[in-house]
């Protein structure tokens, strides 16, 4: 680093992660285990759905994808953290490394967040108006969607690499978490001017909000629908696959939303229990959704057991 009219010119970052001595080892054993998990877990849904002829429908396509994302969300994030905390790999170059996990984990947030308004939709084209789903859900629908999504998500933050490259820094290059992360990088540089931080919470409402609003709609419309049927059979199915994905979405929105919103109501947070919140928010979704599918969806259970076992279990209907 060097000494320009008093500007640090920062080539690396320092990852000051305030975890405790004695909840180290804690952390370090909880994260490895959250990563193998989710791993082993991701990767074999990923596999069974390729497999499977029969899983080649759009909403295993939607949950094929929410594997990939939960696969790159744990290595984005876990293997650095691991190696800060049991290495003290703490220094992570600027650009090569700092600016592009934090581009990458925008991206599979901004996807995730999208996706699971995606599979509600889904849900409510089913329920709502069964007869036009296999019309209008179709896998080369779902595919288009899913490429338009990630171009538009990777086009949306492109202005957020123009605005880091802008930021100065006076007084130090050491963020407080584990974890490279664009607010802080703001708040830890020189500059005060509200337009580097307008487009965070601009993405935030975007990508976010909308998408929950839109997912929350959706399954309280289905909900209603769902109750107006006479079968019960019909009904338990319905809300079976209904509570599933809302335990998804759930998993997704509640850490995220602790780690957003108590900051900014002015709750006073430590920053080993803000690093700790942000490590167990994203990374015990990424390793529950694939056991949450593996156990509720009947045809996903049914072929991991044959992926296992080598023979069919007792078809069931979804």
């Amino acid at each position: 680093m060097k000494m320009k009219n008093a500007t640090i010119t920062v080539s690396a970052f320092i990852l000051q992660c305030a975890i405790e001595s004695n909840q180290k080892t804690i952390m370090i054993s909880a994260l490895a285990f959250i990563y193998f998990i989710s791993m082993f877990g991701n990767l074999l849904v990923i596999l069974v759905i390729i497999l499977n002829p029969q899983l080649h429908a759009p909403m295993y396509i939607y949950i094929g994808t929410l594997a990939v994302i939960d696969l790159a969300n744990g290595s984005i994030l876990i293997p650095k953290m691991l190696s800060v905390l049991l290495l003290s790999s703490s220094v992570v170059p600027y650009a090569a490394s700092c600016v592009l996990q934090m581009f990458l984990f925008f991206h599979v947030e901004q996807l995730e967040s999208f996706l699971l308004a995606f599979m509600a939709f889904d849900r409510y084209i089913a329920v709502i108006y069964p007869l036009q789903y296999t019309s209008k859900i179709t896998n080369k629908n779902v595919s288009i969607g899913l490429l338009v999504l990630n171009i538009f998500a990777v086009i949306s933050k492109m202005h957020i690499l123009f605005l880091v490259t802008e930021l100065s820094f006076c007084h130090t290059n050491i963020l407080p978490f584990c974890f490279c992360d664009y607010a802080t990088m703001v708040h830890v540089s020189c500059t005060d001017d509200p337009k580097y931080l307008i487009p965070l919470s601009s993405s935030l409402v975007i990508y976010g909000v909308f998408p929950l609003v839109f997912i929350l709609i959706s399954y309280s419309r289905i909900a209603i629908e769902a109750l107006r049927i006479s079968s019960a059979g019909g009904k338990s199915k319905v809300f079976s696959t209904c509570v599933t994905h809302l335990f998804v979405v759930g998993l997704f929105y509640i850490p995220l939303s602790l780690f957003y919103l108590l900051p900014g109501a002015g709750v006073t947070i430590t920053r080993e229990t803000y690093n700790i919140m942000f490590i167990l928010g994203n990374a015990v979704p990424s390793m529950m959704n694939p056991i949450i599918y593996s156990f509720r969806n009947k045809e996903i259970n049914k072929s991991i057991h044959t992926f296992f076992i080598g023979k069919s279990t007792p078809h069931y209907k979804v």
